[in-house]
């Protein structure tokens, strides 16, 4: 089946479906403990499974799911969806054994924020799985259950990346899952999802990282800088307090098309520091002026 990149045609139908599913959420960290509490209530059972006895506990008790466990056979064994929202490589060793523990036609969808070394793995699934690549663009720069919010995915776009042999009925499925958490499904090609997100995403992490080191390098040893950083600082670091497990996996995953990207903004940030070195005022202003345009375009 060939997949059309864009958003997904509305099937109604689906929510029926969606509203008697028992859904598994792997993982509860932030995306899935808040994904999990979303999908309360629009679903017949939310199970949620977690590493730790405590993150079940907290789970429970704050009513982000129906049921907790720390056991995944015991927790994937009677569903029709699961949901893998644990790191990226973390995701790569559970589709190597969850395939045999999954019931007849599950749909096996997955947070991770790369996706070529995921739906690869997919198509080695059992063929009683039906799998299906996603990844919500919106998050927090907090980590753990603690920062748990279903709201993250109110109005955020959800990549999904169907593989060839992704039926359309859990297609439709997946789909109607992601609307009901209040997000906007959009179907990108696993490789094509992460070359742009090396650019719109990764890279903005590491920009974030070297300006906090920047910051700490040049400036850290007066006492009154912290006393005058302002929005522009806090905004433009503020990614770099993300969790540290979940980038190394993402950016190791997407090695070679981050570094890319990165090689691409340091010529541009070199670029900039010849025009400032050369005093030449008309320049940088124009230089200037034409990247203010481009963001302009870019946020109209």
């Amino acid at each position: 089946m060939s997949w059309q990149t864009g958003e997904p045609h509305f099937r109604p139908a689906a929510w029926e479906r969606l509203a008697g599913a028992r859904v598994t959420v792997v993982g509860l960290g932030l995306m899935g403990a808040s994904l999990a509490g979303g999908l309360r209530e629009r679903c017949r059972t939310v199970v949620g499974v977690a590493r730790r006895a405590e993150t079940a506990e907290i789970a429970l008790a704050r009513g982000l799911v129906d049921e907790a466990t720390t056991d995944l056979a015991s927790g994937v064994s009677r569903s029709d969806i699961v949901i893998l929202a644990t790191p990226v490589r973390v995701i790569l060793a559970q589709l190597a054994e969850i395939g045999a523990l999954l019931p007849d036609g599950c749909l096996l969808l997955d947070l991770g924020s790369t996706k070529a070394q995921i739906v690869a793995a997919m198509a080695d699934l059992p063929p009683h799985v039906q799998p299906l690549g996603g990844h919500p663009m919106c998050g927090k720069e907090l980590s753990g259950i603690e920062a748990a919010d279903p709201a993250i995915y109110h109005g955020a776009t959800f990549i999904l990346s169907p593989l060839p042999r992704t039926s359309e009925a859990a297609f439709t499925l997946g789909s109607a899952l992601v609307r009901a958490v209040g997000a906007n499904p959009l179907v990108i090609e696993a490789s094509r999802q992460d070359y742009l997100v090396a650019t719109v995403s990764h890279l903005p992490y590491m920009l974030a990282c070297a300006l906090v080191s920047a910051a700490d390098a040049t400036t850290s040893a007066d006492p009154l800088v912290w006393k005058i950083v302002a929005g522009g600082y806090r905004d433009t670091s503020r990614v770099s307090g993300s969790d540290v497990t979940m980038m190394t996996d993402i950016l190791l995953t997407n090695q070679e098309k981050v570094i890319k990207a990165m090689e691409v903004c340091i010529a541009q940030m070199r670029d900039l520091s010849r025009l400032l070195e050369s005093g030449d005022e008309e320049a940088l202003r124009a230089r200037l002026s034409a990247i203010r345009e481009m963001r302009k375009e870019m946020f109209p």
